[in-house]
């Protein structure tokens, strides 16, 4: 399986990804990784209708998206990977999927955390997440859409003095 992206964002499948990230990652299919939304029938089927055209769509749990990663039944597939939570991230890569780059494109903020761009809100979950990511060496890429600069999440959590 080529993984393409790796994408946490609380929108999951929305416009910047369905125009922008599918065509620019040249992917044949969306995986939604989330054991919250798999178990919700109405988010799941909204997802799966909002699939843009020739590409499927598939939502999953992260123990079943780690069992197909090594099946080699899989190998042809082109896959952006969409996750809300870092923690979903975080296990995906210690389940063994291979990634060098992390892209954020928004984390939905409540009073829980704390804002550390215009689209990113973290609490002490996510930071520990983060934290376990960029020390495995993979970066940590803000980016809304592939056209925009690219910006490290890991110095923005530093100058917040968050790691």
């Amino acid at each position: 399986m080529d993984i393409r992206l790796l994408r946490i964002d609380s929108r999951l499948l929305h416009g910047q990804v369905t125009t922008n990230w599918a065509k620019v990652t040249k992917v044949n299919r969306i995986l939604v990784v989330s054991d919250k939304v798999a178990k919700d029938k109405i988010r799941r089927t909204l997802l799966i209708q909002a699939s843009p055209p020739g590409i499927r769509v598939n939502v999953i749990t992260v123990a079943k998206m780690i069992g197909i990663y090594h099946d080699i039944r899989f190998g042809l597939l082109k896959v952006m990977i969409l996750v809300e939570e870092p923690e979903d991230a975080r296990r995906l890569i210690a389940g063994g999927i291979a990634v060098d780059t992390v892209n954020i494109g928004a984390i939905s903020f409540d009073r829980t955390k704390v804002m550390v761009s215009d689209a990113i809100a973290v609490n002490d979950a996510d930071v520990a997440a983060f934290s376990w990511i960029h020390k495995k060496g993979i970066k940590l890429d803000v980016r809304k859409v592939s056209g925009d600069g690219s910006k490290d999440l890991w110095h923005a959590l530093s100058e917040k003095k968050l790691v």
